[in-house]
């Protein structure tokens, strides 16, 4: 195998061999795997704890409402790259040998926690702006409970603008794992990711640009993609920009 050691493509390999004479093209659609289970685990956690936070704020106000925001307004000022680098740097270092698991569970983590706070917000300005409506004013009147109000009512009604931001989010996080493993902290071997490519190929990118060239496009893809996706369902849900 090591006969192949950054071998450019050819019939043999489309997308020729990294460094330990591994199919880069075989590694490359691999690796998409992780990158977007990663991606979208983080941002169904983030959702999930976002909105939730979001509902409760919008829908009870007052000190719940006060409390809540401060707390997101100290994550708010946090930059992004610097919380995960020290709480990766902390639990998914160096020294640490953590199963593949582990590792993808920490990255998840991490990203949810680093990001929940715009979810929330955009939750709770899209159920300050529904709570008033005539058709929840009405089921409060008809003695309706509070969880029928907001499953039945607030949540149907509010989803629109996370199921936007949402696909967007996907390839953020795609990025946000590829750089995250691409500075070893986030994906670690065995684990393959095109973070974990691109890192591996950057020392021979002069020599054998391949390495880093395919993983890179297929990383930028993924991410535009999920972009326009995302651009393409605002088009659709918001009325205005039909």
């Amino acid at each position: 195998m090591l006969s192949r050691s950054r071998v450019g493509p050819s019939t043999d390999g489309w997308f020729g061999f990294d460094l330990q004479g591994r199919d880069v093209y075989a590694r490359t659609i691999y690796g998409a795997r992780a990158s977007i289970v990663v991606a979208l685990l983080s941002t169904i956690g983030t959702l999930v704890f976002g909105g939730a936070l979001g509902i409760v704020t919008g829908y009870r106000g007052g000190w719940v409402d006060s409390l809540l925001s401060r707390v997101a307004d100290v994550f708010f000022g946090l930059p992004f790259m610097l919380g995960a680098l020290v709480i990766l740097a902390t639990f998914n270092g160096a020294d640490r040998d953590n199963g593949e698991y582990k590792i993808i569970g920490m990255v998840i983590i991490t990203l949810v926690v680093l990001s929940w706070p715009v979810v929330m917000r955009l939750m709770r300005s899209s159920v300050l702006a529904t709570k008033e409506a005539d058709y929840v004013l009405a089921a409060r009147a008809m003695g309706a409970s509070t969880s029928r109000i907001v499953l039945k009512h607030l949540l149907p009604n509010c989803l629109a603008p996370l199921l936007i931001y949402a696909t967007i989010m996907v390839g953020s996080f795609i990025g946000a794992e590829a750089t995250l493993s691409f500075l070893g902290i986030g994906l670690k071997q065995p684990v393959v990711s095109w973070g974990i490519s691109i890192s591996e190929g950057e020392r021979y990118v002069r020599v054998s640009p391949h390495m880093v060239f395919f993983p890179c496009a297929f990383l930028v893809t993924a991410v535009i993609s999920f972009v326009m996706l995302g651009e393409a369902i605002r088009e659709a849900l918001d009325p205005k920009l039909r």
